[in-house]
């Protein structure tokens, strides 16, 4: 049973992670745009990453809690305890990061249906600050459970 967890959770996290380097990345790629029809078409492309990234975030979430109850290190392992914290950490970064990008997506559609440039509002939403520090810090949380899980320091 312990191979067949470490395997649905090892394929948890490599979709939780290429979810996140997709989303990610086609983000970047429509902040770096000038008209909002291709805004909108890289961020509908980043509305089907979201998925993966949820399906990767519940199979290694779930498999890696059955890991540790099949496994000798127990909840008390500092670093167990750790990866916990910063999963939950991670994931609340990714839903706060995520709001003003789904604004801009839904902004963007109804600009490219009108054939209206990039307004104002859409450029505010897609440099967000908040949005942006909150995707950032989650991807660094998320390089620091992998670490936590190579290393088991």
């Amino acid at each position: 049973m312990q191979d067949v967890a470490m395997f649905l959770h090892l394929l948890g996290a490599l979709l939780f992670a290429a979810g996140i380097v997709l989303v990610g990345t086609v983000f970047e790629a429509a902040r770096r745009r000038t008209r909002a029809s291709e805004v909108a078409l890289l961020l509908g492309l980043a509305r089907v990453a979201v998925p993966i990234v949820g399906l990767g975030a519940l199979l290694a979430g779930v498999f890696g809690l059955w890991l540790v109850h099949l496994g000798h290190w127990g909840y008390g392992s500092g670093w167990v305890d750790a990866a916990i914290v910063l999963y939950l950490v991670a994931l609340a970064l990714g839903a706060v990061g995520g709001r003003r990008p789904r604004q801009a997506r839904l902004l963007a559609a109804e600009l490219a249906g009108r054939d209206e440039p990039i307004s104002d509002e859409l450029r505010a939403l897609l440099d967000d600050p908040v949005s942006l520090a909150a995707n950032y810090v989650s991807g660094v949380v998320v390089l620091a459970i992998v670490v936590l899980m190579v290393f088991k320091p």
